[in-house]
């Protein structure tokens, strides 16, 4: 973030949470992209997004009551916002004993995506125009007030939708441009752009673990889709991924484990929903997620983060392969590939390869040479798993805990 000029987050919405650390201070971020903590970037709400008002105004708030400036935040015109009858719906869904339970956060953004894709979803522009807008509420409330009250819940007035909006609309209007326009020109004068995604390549609703994805796609293709931008433009694709791995919510997680382990992991670090506040669950580094994310996205590097919270264990497992039934067949078969059928990828056995552990405290460490041999084997392997180097180490939450590789 401090060497580029504009940061545009392209995907999901407050169902994501990121949590920066900047001089002891630790900040989570929703909807706003990471890089609004640096006073010379222009933060960006791209058209993939979907936007509860309510929230970005407190989030902004927030940073303002912190001394941060945000006053250059931009937000598309085509992005879609959630609208109260989207969080009820949401909640509903979810809380229906008939439906199938995907861990939802519940803040409306699978419904608000679903009206996207219907045409009949609310964007930022139709705010501005009050007839325009109360003619969409209106048709878009037809569908929703007939599930309510198949749920015994209230159901919702064009006026009432309205009033919940009034307030936010004037402070959002000078926020709000073309997005599309406004990157390309960037880009054109030789500017650089970091986009942002929410969420991870296995919630992607195209390549995650279906139905227990989210509703938008995280992967690198939706930051073309959801700022405007085409795909000449991107120079380079990073990858983040902690060093071991956690899920918030339901689905199929093969390296999953439990007991002291997973308690001492998700202690130190701090793996609770930035958003939801639940518990991670953690599991052990899956190499062959890893290089499906890695081929899927055509990552160029990978960042790994939390080295440190590996230190102390005796010795860490790394997934290289599934075993998987096979069909009519007793035995197993071997598979170094992510599984096509997602009713497959929840019955695998995980295949583990045993890495030595290291006691040492690697946090005040910045060169790669200096991490213990067995740190750094670890590290050389999951570089070589992957099929994608990793060029940046993070051994802690601060921006200069970072070990930057120069040893390719």
């Amino acid at each position: 973030a401090p060497k580029i000029d504009l940061a545009v987050k392209y995907n999901g919405g407050n169902n994501a949470g990121h949590t920066v650390v900047v001089q002891g201070e630790k900040y989570t971020l929703h909807l706003l992209p990471s890089g609004i903590l640096w006073e010379h970037v222009t933060p960006i709400l791209g058209n993939g997004m979907v936007i509860d008002l309510p929230t970005l105004f407190q989030e902004l708030q927030d940073l303002i009551n912190r001394g941060v400036n945000v006053s250059k935040l931009v937000v598309s015109a085509y992005a879609h916002v959630i609208m109260p009858y989207h969080k009820t719906l949401d909640a509903a869904l979810e809380n229906d004993p008939t439906k199938q339970k995907i861990g939802t956060t519940k803040r409306g953004i699978g419904p608000t995506y679903a009206d996207k894709i219907a045409r009949s979803g609310i964007r930022v522009a139709d705010l501005f125009d009050p007839l325009e807008l109360e003619q969409k509420i209106g048709r878009a409330l037809v569908s929703k007030n007939a599930i309510f009250q198949q749920y015994d819940l209230p159901t919702f007035t064009v006026n009432q939708v309205v009033m919940e909006l009034i307030p936010y609309i004037n402070r959002l209007k000078p926020m709000v441009k073309d997005v599309p326009w406004l990157v390309h020109h960037a880009l054109k004068d030789s500017k650089s752009v970091l986009f942002e995604g929410g969420q991870a390549t296995m919630l992607d609703v195209d390549f995650g673990t279906y139905p227990y994805v989210t509703s938008s796609n995280a992967t690198a293709g939706g930051a073309l889709t959801g700022s405007g931008v085409g795909p000449t433009e991107i120079s380079s694709v990073i990858g983040i991924s902690k060093a071991y791995c956690t899920r918030v919510g339901e689905g199929p997680f093969p390296t999953e484990i439990f007991g002291q382990t997973a308690q001492i992991i998700r202690k130190r670090g701090s793996e609770y929903g930035a958003t939801t506040q639940r518990p991670r669950r953690i599991g052990w580094f899956d190499a062959v997620v890893a290089e499906y994310a890695s081929r899927i996205n055509g990552l160029t590097d990978i960042v790994l983060t939390k080295l440190d919270i590996l230190s102390d264990l005796d010795e860490i497992p790394v997934c290289v392969g599934y075993r998987i039934l096979g069909k009519n067949k007793p035995e197993h078969v071997v598979s170094h590939l992510m599984p096509m059928d997602m009713n497959l990828f929840e019955n695998v056995v995980p295949e583990y390869h045993l890495f030595p552990g290291w006691t040492e405290d690697i946090q005040n460490i910045r060169d790669f040479k200096q991490l213990p041999s067995n740190c750094r084997d670890y590290v050389l392997a999951l570089e070589e798993l992957s099929h994608c180097r990793i060029s940046l180490i993070g051994v802690g939450p601060e921006r200069d805990q970072v070990i930057v590789r120069h040893d390719f």
